[in-house]
């Protein structure tokens, strides 16, 4: 096959998630922080957590080709530290910060087709990756919830790494422990400046969809490269919508 390897994106490509960060859901969490001592306002632990973010994330060096990743849990646990609680703080780090994201989340769900056109891909010899720009804390669970890590082979957050797409060691943490070969990888995602553009650095094929959850900036698809109509040698294809069943399919043509 020309392809061995798919690499998924996870948000905008196989899962429809929506999320309201809002004063709501900052209110209750604080409640949960007031449980234990640690109190806040709503809008105090907003502002406390946004100051320790970007604090840790300045340390990491942010330029323009290093994007670190630093895990939630991690600074909600700061913040419990920060009034004084100091037991257990990093257990209730972990709480608040899955707390936090389940308030936020309006609806979560699978595009339709997903599980089997994986089990399809699979069943036809693919090797399947997950590399996901997410928090561990969130997306591990929720990739349980949704039945969806049992039809990977592996699973790569951003998190765990510290760093995230389109930084190249993101992508290189796969290639190198799971010793793939990227000529034969291709690179699945819903965002031009950061699935695609780190994958086609790092040396993958790549095939852009455009979905309801792709950056509002971003174009659509481009006809031209939708993977019937791209030329031959073509690497970088464009896909637009979140047809699963048909994109299993168009997948499958690709790696012949």
């Amino acid at each position: 096959m020309k392809y061995t390897d798919l690499i998924f994106d996870l948000y905008g490509t196989l899962v429809d998630i929506h999320t309201e960060e809002n004063e709501f859901v900052w209110e209750h969490t604080a409640i949960y922080f007031g449980f234990y001592g640690a109190h806040y306002t709503g809008r105090e632990l907003h502002d406390a957590f946004r100051t320790a973010m970007a604090q840790r994330e300045a340390a990491a060096g942010q330029n323009y080709e290093c994007f670190p990743d630093i895990p939630f849990e991690l600074v909600m646990a700061e913040l419990f530290r920060h009034k004084g609680v100091e037991d257990n703080a990093d257990a209730l780090g972990v709480n608040a910060a899955q707390l936090f994201r389940i308030l936020s989340i309006e609806y979560l769900k699978l595009y339709p087709g997903v599980l089997d056109a994986l089990a399809s891909l699979r069943e036809q010899g693919f090797r399947l990756w997950l590399l996901s720009n997410a928090q561990r804390v969130f997306t591990a669970y929720e990739l349980r919830h949704l039945r969806l890590g049992e039809q990977l082979d592996g699973i790569y957050i951003s998190s765990d790494y510290r760093c995230r797409k389109p930084d190249l060691r993101f992508y290189r943490a796969l290639l190198e422990e799971r010793k793939l070969d990227p000529a034969q990888c291709l690179m699945i995602g819903n965002d031009r400046h950061t699935d695609i553009a780190g994958a086609k650095a790092a040396g993958m094929a790549t095939l852009y969809m455009h979905t309801a959850l792709t950056p509002p900036d971003q174009s659509p698809a481009d006809p031209a490269l939708h993977p019937h109509n791209a030329p031959e040698g073509c690497r970088d294809y464009e896909y637009e919508g979140d047809d699963w069943t048909e994109l299993a399919e168009l997948i499958t043509e690709l790696a012949q």
